[in-house]
Parts: C-alpha cells; structure tokens; sequence
C-alpha cells in the first residue's frame, strides 16, 4: 500500500531544521539544512541552462566522484551564488564546509543549494551563523526547512509517502522550493527528497530521472529555466527495508512518482500571481516527446496564459502554440475540449471547442462559465499517433509583472 501525506512527520535516520541566519531582513527563516545519522545513497538533476551556479557545478562534482556517501544538503535563501566566478565557488565549498564541521562530518559529504538574486555572493558571516544553528536544531523540522527555503514562495510545500512493503514499511518525503523561474529542463526549482529504503546508487539515479520526467519536467510557470535547479534524492536504509528485486524497485518508482508529481504540482499552485491551475492532457502525438513539447510551448505561453487569467477560451491561441512547438501537428486532424477541474476522463473530455481545423458550434457563456474555474482542463487530440504527455500550468496575472518588476528591490 501507498499512501500520500501532505507533511512529513518523520524518516527513519533523517533530521531537518530551518532557522534564521540574518539572510532575510524580516526575521523569517532563511537557511535549511537536512542531514542523515549514516551515508546515503545519493542521486541529482540539475539545470540545463548553460549558465550553471556554484552551487550546481559543485554537488554535480560532488556526486560525480563519490555518490555513495552524502550526509547532508545546505539550502541558503537570498543570494543564488550564480554569476559569481571564483569567488562564488570557494564559497559554496566554505558553505558545506561550515555545514561538515558542524556535524563532524567530511566536507565532501555535504552538498548544497542556493536561492536568490543572480550575481549575488554569499554573506559568509550569516553563512556560518545558519550552519551552526540549523546543525543545533536538527530534529523533525521538516515544515521549518520548507518554510526556510521560500523566496518569492507563500507557503511551505512538503509531503510524504509511506509504503507498506513485503519487507516492511519505509517512508520518502520531500520538500521543495519555487514560483517563478519555472520551465521544465530536467529541473525545475530546488528540492530535496529523502527515503529511509534502501537502494543502490545506481537505483536511486534511474528512480529519479523517471520521476523528474513526468513531473519536475512537466511543470511550467513563466517559461524560464533558473541557473540554480537542483534535485536531490537521498536513501540511508534505515528503516531496514532493502530494495533490490523488480518488484519492489517497481513499488518506490510509484511512490516516488506520486510523490514528486505532488510537489512539482504544489508549484505551480504556489506560482508567482497565480490565480487558475490549468492541467493540460496532450494526446495522440506524434510520440510522447512530441507531446511534450507542444504542452510546454502552450503551458509557457504568455498569450494562452493571459486567456486563462481571464477567463477567455480562447482556442486560438492554443492551437497557435502547438503549431509552433517544433512537433509534427496538423490543425485538420486535431481536437480541442475544455473542462473545469483538474482533470478529465478522456471518453468525457469536457466541451468540445475545436476540430477538424475550425472552431466548433459551442456557447461563448458555455465556455466562459468553465474557464471562471480556479482549475480548468484542457484536452488537445492530435490525431497522429499514440504520443501523450500531461503538462500542469497556470495563467499569468498582474501580480506576476509586479512581483517580478522590482525582485531586487
């Protein structure tokens, strides 16, 4: 049995803390840092954009040379130590070196994380305050380390899965951080997700990568790719749960695919100026990449996502973003419904309001009425093959440009 959880109350060999170093003006926590009582097992994803952090280039060498043995992950808020140089690169090592001492650990078996503004370099004096005081409040502070990794985020998002095994019953939990610079290229935003299974090194790379591809990378909120993006799955074996036979590699793909899709959908719910939660079902593709491709340039256009925010079924738009998502698509063989809610069964799509390459004969109010919605569904049938793919997105409202316009201020 898998069961969801939306918080997290404890994992075997696993304690979190979220505290405030000084980083944030306001008092609110700032620096997160989850460690393990034994070495882990570790995989990541990082960013694809070609402007990489210190922190990304660091844990991609850290996991490089030795995977097997990572006792912890440093997040800091306000400075994404990118575009630093040098400079920003000693620091990230000094972070997790602060971190090691700390918890009398080699520096090599931490790995870190960092958000905020671009070109920033990390304030080492508060660098060390928040090692040493998250090092003190290690506990089951899983929701203090959510909340200590928000930026523009407005709430802490985190959750957990147990599963009820043959071998027994073993737990992953997750928390992640993000808003705005959402757009999927093998990660999107930073999180950390831990299980008390235990797993081969290997395993635990292959369990990722599938889970980030139908959920981290399905997730779209602005279009944009930070310098930052950073996913981590740690397994100590704790619990005592050994999972080495296809079955039981089979169950922990599952939850670990529930988990994730809850968090990268937790997100976009918490997107910058978000008001709609729109799920996008593309079907009958070319190939599943082709279906993917065509529901990012939809979920990333600011044209479709304006027509969410307000409520315009505009299908238009939408069938001009698939048109010019570098897929094979025929508007003539295509079909377009919309549905409230979060998702729809395909033999009852919703209203039909495109096909064959026109516009059907629906009620403007018909469809007004679906899209006033705070979650809308779309299906796209693009009748030339067995390729699908579900993208969650979201509109574009005021509050974004706003948000974004003075970020630095």
């Amino acid at each position: 049995m898998i069961k969801l959880n939306p918080n997290v109350a404890s994992v075997e060999g696993f304690q979190a803390a979220g505290v405030h170093a000084g980083l944030k003006k306001d008092g609110a926590l700032d620096f997160a840092l989850i460690a393990s009582e034994s070495d882990c097992a570790t995989a990541g994803v990082f960013t694809r954009n070609m402007v990489k952090a210190a922190p990304v280039l660091l844990g991609m060498e850290r996991l490089q040379r030795d995977a097997q043995r990572i006792r912890a992950v440093a997040i800091n808020t306000i400075s994404a130590n990118a575009c630093t140089g040098a400079e920003g690169l000693t620091n990230a090592r000094a972070m997790a070196d602060n971190v090691a001492a700390r918890l009398g650990v080699a520096p090599e078996q931490v790995l870190v994380m960092s958000t905020g503004v671009i070109g920033t370099h990390l304030p080492m004096d508060k660098i060390r305050r928040g090692a040493e005081l998250a090092g003190d409040a290690l506990g089951n502070h899983w929701r203090e380390a959510a909340a200590a990794m928000m930026t523009t985020d407005t709430r802490p998002k985190l959750a957990s899965v147990t599963v009820e095994s043959t071998q027994g019953t073993y737990t992953l939990a997750g928390v992640v951080k993000g808003a705005g610079m959402i757009a999927p290229n093998m990660a999107t935003m930073l999180s950390v997700i831990v299980t008390d299974a235990k797993l081969a090194q290997p395993d635990v790379q292959r369990a990722l990568n599938a889970a980030t591809r139908h959920s981290y990378n399905r997730i779209v909120v602005d279009g944009d790719t930070s310098t930052n993006d950073t996913v981590f799955l740690l397994s100590n074996g704790a619990s005592g749960v050994d999972i080495a036979d296809d079955h039981g590699l089979s169950q922990i793909q599952r939850a670990l695919d529930m988990l994730a899709q809850h968090l990268a959908q937790a997100v976009v719910r918490d997107g910058e100026g978000v008001t709609k939660f729109v799920t996008l079902n593309i079907t009958n593709a070319e190939s599943e990449a082709a279906a993917e491709r065509i529901g990012q340039t939809i979920g990333a256009s600011v044209l479709t996502k304006s027509a969410f925010y307000g409520s315009d079924a505009n299908w238009g738009r939408i069938v001009a973003a698939a048109g010019r998502a570098n897929a094979p698509f025929d508007p003539d063989r295509s079909s377009l419904w919309v549905e409230s809610g979060e998702s729809v069964s395909e033999s009852e799509p919703g209203l039909l309001i495109f096909r064959s390459g026109t516009p059907t004969d629906y009620l403007e109010d018909d469809a007004a009425a679906i899209m006033a919605a705070p979650s809308i569904s779309f299906t796209l049938d693009c009748g030339m093959g067995d390729g699908r793919a579900i993208i969650w997105t979201c509109d574009i409202s005021h509050d974004y440009i706003s948000i974004n316009g003075d970020y630095r201020s």
